[in-house]
C-alpha cells in the first residue's frame, strides 16, 4: 500500500475511534449542570443506644490548628463533643484521639475535650486507619461500634467512617459533632454516609442529644 494511503487510513481509524468514545454531540458534564443541581432531602436522624463495652468514641482532629476562631463551625461542635466525652468516660468507654501530621494530639487538642494521659491517639492524614495501629487498638478492646466526632467532616470523618465500615465496624455519627469549612461539605458528607453502598448499612446519623448509654 502507498505510504500516503497508509497514513490516511491511520488518520481515519484514529478519527473514528475518537468519535466512538466522544459520546453524543453536546453531552453535558457536571459543570454544565451545576446550577440545576438540587440538594436531596435531609437524611433522617435516628436515636441510638450505645453499649459502652463494645463502643469507642473517636475524637478526630479537634485541634487548635483547625478548630479555632477561623473555623467557627468547628468551635460550635465542641460543647456537643464535650457532652459525649463526659458521658463516655463516665461509662468507662474507650476514647481514641487523632491528629494530623505536624500536630500533637496531647498538646494541640482543644482543652475542653483534651485527652487524658491514658487514652490512645493516632496521627495520620484523612483516614485514621491508614498507617496507624487504630484497628489493633479497637480490636484489642473488643470494639464493634464507633461513635465518631471530628473535623473536617469531608476529610477525617468521611474517610475514617468509610474505612471502618469496610472493616466491619458499625458507625454512629452525630451531625452536631462534625464540621468542615462550610455547610456544603457537611451536607455532602451527611448524604454520602447514608447512600454510599457498603457504608450506609454500617452507619447511623444522629444528634448528640439523641445518644443514650446503656448501663
Amino acid at each position: 500500500m502507498n505510504p500516503s494511503f497508509r497514513h490516511l487510513a491511520a488518520v481515519a481509524v484514529a478519527c473514528l475511534a475518537t468519535l466512538a468514545f466522544a459520546g453524543p454531540a453536546g453531552a453535558q458534564t457536571v459543570l454544565d449542570e451545576w446550577s440545576t443541581a438540587v440538594a436531596p432531602s435531609p437524611p433522617p436522624l435516628k436515636p441510638v443506644a450505645i453499649d459502652p463495652k463494645t463502643t469507642a468514641l473517636l475524637v478526630l482532629d479537634i485541634l487548635k490548628q483547625n478548630c479555632g476562631a477561623a473555623r467557627p463551625r468547628c468551635v460550635a461542635t465542641v460543647p456537643h463533643i464535650q457532652t459525649l466525652l463526659t458521658a463516655a468516660r463516665a461509662k468507662g468507654m474507650l476514647v481514641v484521639y487523632s491528629g494530623f501530621p505536624g500536630s500533637n494530639p496531647t498538646a494541640d487538642t482543644l482543652p475542653q475535650v483534651a485527652p487524658l494521659g491514658t487514652e490512645p491517639m493516632v496521627t495520620t492524614t484523612g483516614d485514621k486507619f491508614i498507617n496507624t495501629n487504630l484497628d489493633a487498638i479497637l480490636k484489642a478492646k473488643g470494639i464493634k461500634t464507633l461513635l465518631i466526632a471530628g473535623s473536617a467532616s469531608n476529610n477525617a470523618v468521611i474517610y475514617t467512617v468509610s474505612d471502618a465500615a469496610q472493616r466491619g465496624y458499625f458507625n454512629i455519627v452525630p451531625i452536631d459533632c462534625m464540621s468542615s469549612a462550610g455547610p456544603y461539605f457537611d451536607q455532602y458528607v451527611a448524604v454520602q454516609l447514608t447512600v454510599a453502598s457498603g457504608v450506609n448499612d454500617h452507619t447511623t446519623l444522629t444528634r448528640s442529644d439523641m445518644v443514650t448509654f446503656s448501663p
